[in-house]
């Protein structure tokens, strides 16, 4: 059986994957070196200098690529350097139409910076693929999606997006960082470019910061080869190892993520101190029936709105968490919460914000692989607090 027809829990452990070609270490080593010998100008076994490449890294690349369904995988310092990468594609007057609910790091980085290089960037509504034509114009290169959304969990169809952006001749870049591919595989559902934080899910530990693309074209891999070298925003073997690794439990952690998420829902939605539940395995969920079509399971990514929804209540229950942490970040083994107004979201305007949804009120929950009975307890606790 080739490595491209396992199934996914055998390649996130054997996907891209071949013993170490120097003594069969089963898993690759870190190389630690900045460069390598040559016997002649030119002269190598393929690699030369770890800004270029280096073995670690490419054993992640490979995993990367496998885990997705994709030809080509490329390894980051950081999700933000993985997303600068894709917009440096681009070139002054060239327009991109992002979601307008969308991680906040994301949106800085698209007004903040690119912005300044003249690349135009319009934020949408895309719960309805069909309000995106609008948009789009012969300037049009990149249409950039986030399913789920963060932090309002909204649901975007990457299939029908596709067909628009094919239709159009521009390209379909999806943040799977929510998802991972346990849950989908956008490059199946007709996207160009998929991005990830690993730092997120596939790390997993909250031991490394990581970013990730995978694409099929070699054309578009080129490109973006071309400015990993140049940038020089590159994974070092390290963490190339810690994601690695990261990856070979992927399948069995997103399993405990999906069913403590679906416990931590369901609590939530019957808390009398709960206002409102954003989950996209609620039938009543805006697009969940996009969400049971395109996605395996509806992970472990929770916001909620505390009721009287004031942002002194939010903060107390955050506080008040002891099995939960109040940290950024997400997708580690142990439960995180976070207060998107003033943490994640904090350089989206505040009118901006709250057009999508993210209210001053609003608590994000990464939920871990704990007992669900404990984490249940502790935000049964901290709720109740609010007496």
């Amino acid at each position: 059986m080739s490595k491209k027809q396992l199934k996914f829990n055998t390649k996130t452990i054997h996907g891209g994957q071949q013993p170490d070609k120097a003594y069969g270490a089963v898993m690759p080593p870190i190389y630690q070196t900045s460069t390598f010998a040559q016997s002649t100008p030119g002269g190598h076994r393929g690699f030369e200098y770890s800004r270029s490449a280096n073995p670690t890294r490419t054993a992640l690349e490979n995993s990367l690529a496998s885990i997705e369904n994709g030809t080509y995988g490329l390894a980051f310092a950081s999700g933000l350097a993985a997303i600068d990468a894709i917009i440096k594609l681009l070139k002054p007057g060239d327009e991109v139409i992002s979601t307008n609910d969308l991680y906040g790091g994301s949106y800085r980085l698209f007004k903040k910076v690119f912005e300044n290089y003249g690349i135009v960037f319009h934020f949408v509504g895309m719960t309805d693929p069909s309000s995106i034509g609008s948009f789009i114009n012969d300037r049009t290169k990149i249409i950039w999606v986030e399913t789920p959304t963060n932090p309002m969990m909204n649901i975007i169809d990457i299939k029908s997006v596709s067909e628009l952006a094919k239709k159009n001749r521009v390209w379909l870049a999806v943040d799977n960082t929510f998802a991972t591919p346990y849950l989908q595989n956008p490059l199946d559902l007709g996207a160009d470019i998929v991005m990830h934080s690993a730092t997120k899910y596939l790390g997993g530990h909250s031991d490394v910061v990581a970013g990730a693309i995978v694409v099929n074209k070699k054309e578009l891999a080129d490109q973006l080869y071309f400015i990993q070298n140049a940038s020089g925003a590159i994974l070092g073997p390290m963490d190339s190892f810690l994601v690695l690794r990261g990856i070979k439990t992927l399948h069995v952690r997103m399993q405990r993520h999906c069913e403590n998420g679906t416990e931590i829902a369901k609590f939530l939605k019957g808390h009398d101190k709960v206002e409102k539940v954003y989950w996209p395995g609620f039938s009543e969920h805006p697009n969940h029936n996009v969400a049971r079509n395109q996605m395996r399971d509806f992970g472990g990514m929770i916001s909620f709105v505390p009721k009287g929804g004031t942002y002194k209540d939010a903060l107390k229950i955050i506080e008040n968490l002891k099995v939960f942490t109040l940290a950024e970040s997400l997708g580690g083994v142990e439960s995180l919460a976070g207060h998107p107004a003033s943490m994640t979201h904090a350089s989206i305007p505040k009118e901006e914000r709250e057009k999508s949804g993210v209210v001053d009120a609003l608590i994000r929950l990464s939920v871990g692989i704990e007992d669900a009975e404990d984490l249940k307890n502790d935000l049964d606790q901290a709720l109740n607090g609010l007496d």
